[in-house]
């Protein structure tokens, strides 16, 4: 089969990422993949051509645009991939006559589909695609409230994980702490909350940093010091750098570490204690299956799908959203308690072995391009629950 993918960017994200692993797993099966982005610094690019796709390119909006066209006639299906992508995509297939061999895929439950206006716009737009996957119940129900996109369109595939990398960090867990301790500093027992984030205005990083200030405010000199390794940059905005004000301005010192982008996720999981997110919403987080891949126990608002991945007191703790002291209270009781990081990790690894694996991702998906192209029959197992 012949896929093209449009993505709105080609840098480190959680779409992205689970594109990625989408491009190597069709790749390996045989299928011909090109990949097209919109805007970005395409940092991930050089991966997708190692994954296996045979065209990485960037079509920025104007003129560049003209030559998808011909990415188009030469696949079989085009599957989009986030908003911006999403409009591009149906605009240029319908204009093309293309339609039919169009697939869209929901990462998010994207807010600004609140907006009566845009969720009007989307109304139209969304419905052009053949399929519509959705990578949680959650937002399955979103699109089809928010977004107006008819359910029966609509298919769910849970993200899935290569787990070999994480499960190799944590099986070298002690080298990768004391290389922890040396880069950043952290006391030998130290309890490490690890987060993995876009510094965007999703993620709250505030409430995160308030958190732990109220976290090192409560907790008795005796008992080991809560850390905070914050990993990822904003490429596009200044999140980062109002969230290092923030921190100055808390007066978090040597206790919060900004690492910026990195390569090496897995082995800085591996040396962590908990990791941590405040997101505000979240289609589902494939970074916290990353987390569960390394047996490390999960801290985080329970909004929007993080429920269907983590399971409040089996896999970790979830907190209201935007509210910094339930989050301080999870982080002492976490910080106190190794027997239950270390129950909490393990159960978050069984759990993404059985619910969340990769080859199940993949061939779901190309199960849904076969109903487009071939007319096959809908596997029940990616219905979302709203029908």
């Amino acid at each position: 089969m012949r896929i093209l993918h449009i993505i709105t960017t080609l840098d480190v994200g959680g779409a992205e990422m689970h594109l990625l692993s989408q491009v190597r797993g069709q790749h390996i099966r045989g299928h011909e993949v090109r990949v097209v982005y919109i805007k970005g610094q395409g940092t991930l690019a050089q991966d997708f051509r190692a994954a296996g796709a045979c065209a990485v390119l960037q079509a920025p909006f104007g003129p560049g645009l003209s030559k998808v066209l011909t990415h188009i006639a030469w696949a079989e299906i085009v599957h989009s991939h986030l908003l911006k992508a999403d409009m591009l995509a149906a605009v240029l297939c319908t204009s093309a006559g293309a339609r039919r061999k169009l697939v869209s895929g929901k990462h998010n439950d994207e807010q600004v589909l609140k907006q009566p206006l845009v969720s009007r716009i989307h109304g139209f737009i969304g419905n052009l695609p053949q399929r519509t996957i959705a990578l949680s119940d959650h937002v399955a129900r979103f699109v089809e409230e928010h977004g107006r996109v008819d359910c029966k369109s609509m298919r769910r595939v849970y993200y899935g994980l290569d787990p070999a990398p994480f499960e190799a960090a944590a099986a070298m867990r002690e080298q990768a702490r004391s290389q922890l301790q040396s880069e950043f500093g952290f006391e030998e027992d130290a309890v490490v909350f690890i987060c993995v984030a876009r510094f965007a205005p999703q993620k709250a990083h505030a409430v995160l940093l308030r958190a732990l200030r109220g976290a090192l405010d409560g907790a008795p000199s005796e008992e080991p010091a809560p850390r905070l390794l914050l990993v990822g940059g904003d490429p596009f905005g200044d999140g980062e750098e109002r969230a290092k004000a923030l921190a100055a301005e808390l007066d978090l010192g040597r206790a919060c570490v900004f690492a910026g982008i990195r390569r090496d996720v897995p082995q800085l999981m591996a040396a962590s204690d908990v990791f941590v997110m405040s997101s505000l919403w979240e289609g589902l987080g494939l970074v916290f299956l990353e987390a569960m891949a390394t047996c490390l126990p999960v801290l985080a608002s329970g909004v929007s799908a993080v429920p269907e991945v983590v399971l409040q007191g089996e896999t970790g703790l979830l907190v209201p959203p935007a509210e910094d002291v339930p989050m301080t209270a999870a982080m002492l009781e976490l910080s106190r308690d190794p027997d239950l990081r270390r129950r909490l990790g393990l159960a978050g690894a069984a759990r993404r072995a059985e619910h969340f694996g990769l080859a199940r991702m993949v061939d779901q998906t190309l199960g849904i391009y076969r109903e487009v192209t071939e007319g096959a029959a809908a596997d029940p197992a990616v219905l979302p629950a709203a029908q």
